[in-house]
């Protein structure tokens, strides 16, 4: 059975081009907590029409940002999400260098969504991202123990619209089909909290909408396939939470 839904993973590399390396005051471990751990191998193995994949890190260039969002936490950040300057002194991207990695990086993986969400036969974009089981220092809630699945829709709690955020992404019958299949497999989940859906979800699922689709965001805990004391995964916990997954979209596609 193959799913009718493109699979969007745009953090799931930690891959950096050697010659930016040596740019980065990040060691190797902290380049690699940059890295959505486990989606390649969770939601990028599923049977979905399309999947599309970055091929490096999101230091390089942040795919789920906005091409014209700059700063620290712009398209290209200059601090991570634990609060460290990603950049030796003097080596910040120059402008130049920013559309050089857009033109590179940015727009062909953007160009190829768009081309994945235009296909008559994709029911909906699912946009997946994983994430560490207590809120780090620059996320909306740090120290925050957090669900085993955060869902997003660009709404609030529940999933209803809120003004400030504008539409929502994904219409409330299939937000909470896909919240139940979830909670049917054991797993503990958040609607919106702490993140509502990122850029990809926002500029996508809008129109999706318009179209009798839907865009939702899906954050993975690490916490359910990490080894506790390392920061590598549990190759039997990691494919256990792969077969679970598998197991509710395959229920999700037949209601769908």
């Amino acid at each position: 059975m193959t799913f009718p839904f493109v699979i969007s993973l745009p953090h799931c590399s930690g891959l950096i081009p050697d010659e930016m390396r040596t740019a980065l005051a990040l060691s190797d471990a902290e380049v690699k907590e940059s890295a959505d751990t486990g989606t390649k191998e969770i939601f990028g193995s599923l049977p979905a029409k399309i999947v599309i994949e970055a091929e490096y890190s999101r230091l390089l260039v942040d795919l789920n940002r906005d091409f014209l969002q700059k700063g620290n936490k712009g398209v290209v950040a200059q601090v991570d999400y634990h609060g460290r300057h990603i950049y030796n002194p003097g080596c910040v991207p120059s402008e130049i260098e920013v559309t050089k990695r857009l033109k590179r990086y940015y727009f062909p993986f953007h160009k190829r969504l768009n081309k994945a969400l235009d296909m008559t036969d994709i029911k909906g974009l699912f946009d997946c991202h994983s994430l560490d089981g207590v809120g780090p220092a620059e996320a909306p809630d740090p120290g925050e123990k957090r669900k085993d699945i955060i869902l997003g829709n660009n709404g609030d709690n529940n999933g209803n619209p809120l003004p400030v955020l504008g539409d929502t992404t994904c219409p409330l019958e299939i937000l909470n089909l896909v919240k139940e299949a979830f909670e049917q497999s054991g797993f503990s989940v958040s609607i919106n909290h702490p993140y509502a859906g990122g850029f990809i979800t926002t500029c996508y699922g809008q129109r999706l909408v318009r179209e009798g689709k839907f865009a939702l965001q899906i954050e993975i805990n690490q916490d359910l396939y990490m080894i506790p004391s390392g920061k590598r995964p549990d190759p039997g916990k990691l494919e256990e939470t792969r077969r679970i997954i598998l197991q509710l979209f395959q229920q999700i596609a037949k209601e769908l």
